[in-house]
């Protein structure tokens, strides 16, 4: 027989929190749809709801439980850029803590941020199989505030407590109850084996507060490695920096001190520009996914996929695909081309096993989804077919062609083009409502980024399909229209463009790449053109000579370096020069020499650059040229851009991105820089109405 108790007050019967009675064990359940946040409206129903329970002497436990699909996602995030509101979450646990009766906190879904904190605060924790646990605030620019620096290390140990809490990452539960950061995993009804647990608490009248309990023995070398490797995987950043310092102070301070130097912390970092940036792009993936013409639409079920091309993108795609449950035939023009291709697969698929990324029975069966064949024919009950094929529109245009004439009604054909006209290649198709652009990032099985391109004539159908794929092989979609490199690349272009104005006028590859590495790029835009191959760019600037105003400033230096075979690391030679083995180039005098030859055959007087000048040159052309791509309605919104290119082209993600960045920024002094890079510029160099974005991102 289930109660419902009476609310201790009319707060509790207003907020998201209700309250069942099973016999003498308590049910509080959170009720905040869509994902439980602990908003104010929950921390008042929770404490209003623990009190209740304190004072009601027939409830001898009480189990906490979620809800619909989960427990607590995590607080609301919208409320961190804002001064909190009382009650704020650490008096909420600390009532759980004081209050006589267990309480046990039952996960479903996840129990994210300050929802773990809260279920910490609990006197223990059951959860389902596929249920998970985590402290991602890190990855928000934060540490976690209501104790979870200080309950954890007391679960775990302070090594474990430094590698969960400074990489974020979610926990499944096995290796929860492992940890230690559960007690139990609950096979059936989760409400059931719930009140249970709590049930036999209660008879034992136990309470398990984690604030009076000691921290595990563990050996100082242990604590010293896993500080290193934090530090290093989160670059030094100062979240990461202050959540080692709060969990290890678990070991030397009382809990109540060691608390409010966490929670002091916490309220610095949350208001810092980072924590705003990084809030700022996990709002900005929940708009990207939010696509204007999609109403009613409804996504095709897809279950066998064709890759056309078994290079290194097209391998990476088969294993995008395999990865997340599809079957897939892969497709080569021939039996030693193909033969190349299912090697690189079975090479890829052992590095993951042998660096721990993929058990080796699952990489077994993701590769066995992966069929290789030299016919098109056996892309005949394909539901998608994906082509990674030469970067070359006759080619392209080829290869669409014919799998039009083999594809059924209604299949859709999709191009990883990065820079060719998607709408010319719908139109050598019968098919155009089912042509899609999904362009992959190198490389496909490890980058999250996909944009997907929107052609003319792509029906809402289509892109709803290729919008619902992507999330299922676990991708960040940013819808495009058709333009040349779309949102991306284009920018990319201006912006290594500009830094190649530079070398005329000055800089060196090196001096430019040190700049923006100083400034937060993962690399500068020389070393990356040495990774991903030279003969990339030269290619679309070969294609695009016929069309480019002779008035328009080019510089010739990256063709001499092709001309001469130097297309980056895969040729030992590039930008830099590459002794073998190696993976990070030295500088090369010969370089050197043809920047300098380029600039006297220009007659353009070489001077010096800092790095400051270089990085605002840098980022200004990029938010002109963004500003651009969103006049012309290739972007949606300006926080889709800040996706692309914090996700595809390493802009630093502690910045939130170049408009984001931008909209920090003296608007005279950027409007001011824009001039100058005009005048530099010259014929061809298209100003925007940088003025009204920068209002926009205000």
């Amino acid at each position: 027989m289930v109660a419902v108790l009476n609310p201790l007050s009319e707060a509790l019967a207003r907020s998201r929190v209700r309250l069942e009675r099973h016999g003498e064990i308590a049910a509080i359940i959170i009720d905040n749809p869509p994902v439980n946040a602990g908003s104010r409206e929950v921390r008042c129903g929770l404490l209003d709801a623990i009190y209740m329970v304190a004072a009601e002497d027939a409830i001898k436990a009480a189990v906490l439980i979620g809800a619909g699909s989960t427990f607590v996602a995590g607080s609301d995030i919208r409320e961190f850029g804002k001064p909190l509101e009382e009650p704020q979450l650490p008096l909420v646990l600390a009532a759980i803590e004081a209050c006589p009766k267990p309480v046990v906190a039952a996960i479903h879904g996840a129990a994210l941020g300050g929802g773990f904190e809260l279920a910490l605060a609990c006197d223990a924790r059951v959860m389902l199989p596929d249920a998970v646990v985590g402290l991602p605030e890190v990855t928000l620019g934060m540490i976690p505030g209501a104790g979870g620096t200080q309950r954890t290390p007391r679960l775990v140990g302070v090594a474990a407590a430094i590698e969960i809490i400074c990489s974020g990452r979610r926990i499944k539960a096995a290796e929860a109850v492992s940890l230690g950061l559960v007690d139990a995993v609950i096979e059936g009804d989760l409400r059931t084996g719930a009140l249970a647990y709590a049930r036999a608490l209660g008879a034992a009248s136990r309470k398990r507060r984690l604030s009076e309990a000691a921290l595990p023995p563990e050996e100082p070398e242990r604590i010293d490695q896993a500080e290193r490797e934090a530090l290093r995987a989160g670059r030094g950043r100062p979240q990461v920096v202050k959540a080692i310092e709060a969990i290890k102070s678990a070991a030397v301070l009382p809990f109540a001190e060691a608390l409010a130097r966490e929670r002091e912390a916490f309220q610095q970092l949350r208001m810092s520009d980072e924590a705003a940036a990084l809030r700022h792009l996990f709002f900005a993936e929940r708009e990207a996914a939010k696509v204007a013409g999609l109403e009613g639409a409804v996504a095709a079920d897809i279950t066998r996929v064709g890759i056309v091309g078994a290079g290194t993108m097209g391998t990476g795609i088969a294993i995008c695909f395999a990865d997340a449950g599809y079957m897939v035939t892969l497709i080569e023009q021939d039996a030693q081309a193909l033969q190349r291709g299912m090697q690189r697969l079975q090479e890829t698929y052992e590095r993951s096993v042998k660096t721990g990324r993929l058990d080796a029975g699952l990489a077994r069966t993701c590769l066995e989804r992966i069929a290789g064949s030299i016919e098109f024919a056996s892309l005949a009950d394909a539901d998608l077919v994906v082509e990674a094929v030469f970067e070359d529109l006759a080619v392209k245009t080829e290869v669409f062609q014919r799998l039009d004439a083999i594809l059924r009604p209604g299949a859709i054909l999709a191009s990883n083009t990065s820079y060719l006209d998607l709408d010319r290649l719908a139109a050598a198709t019968g098919r155009a409502a089912d042509v899609v652009g999904l362009h992959f990032f190198s490389p496909a099985q490890v980058m999250r980024l996909l944009e997907v391109v929107r052609g003319a004539a792509t029906s809402a159908h289509t892109l709803a399909t290729a919008l619902a794929v992507a999330k299922k092989i676990r991708k960040l979609a940013v819808v495009a229209r058709v333009g040349e490199g779309f949102i991306g690349n284009r920018i990319y272009a201006a912006y290594r463009r500009q830094c190649e104005f530079m070398l005329e006028e000055g800089a060196y590859p090196e001096q430019v790449d040190a700049a923006l590495e100083q400034f937060g790029f993962a690399m500068g835009p020389f070393a990356v053109g040495d990774m991903s191959g030279l003969d990339i760019a030269w290619r679309t600037r070969l294609r695009l000579a016929a069309s480019r105003d002779p008035r328009e400033r080019y510089v010739e230096i990256a063709d001499r370096l092709c001309e001469q075979g130097r297309f980056g690391q895969k040729t030992g030679a590039g930008w830099y020069r590459y002794p073998p083995g190696a993976r990070r180039g030295e500088t090369d005098p010969e370089v050197r020499a043809l920047v300098e030859a380029a600039s006297q055959a220009k007659g353009i007087p070489r001077r010096a650059f800092d790095a400051a000048e270089i990085q605002r040159r840098a980022l200004v052309t990029m938010i002109n040229e963004a500003a651009l791509i969103l006049q012309e309605g290739i972007a949606e919104r300006a926080a889709d851009i800040d996706l692309v290119l914090v996700n595809g082209y390493g802009f630093p993600r502690h910045e939130g991105g170049p408009l984001f960045w931008a909209g920090r920024r003296s608007r005279n002094e950027l409007l001011a820089e824009l001039d100058h890079i005009a005048e530099v510029s010259g014929p061809g160099f298209r100003k925007a109405d940088i003025a009204s974005l920068l209002e926009q991102q205000r």
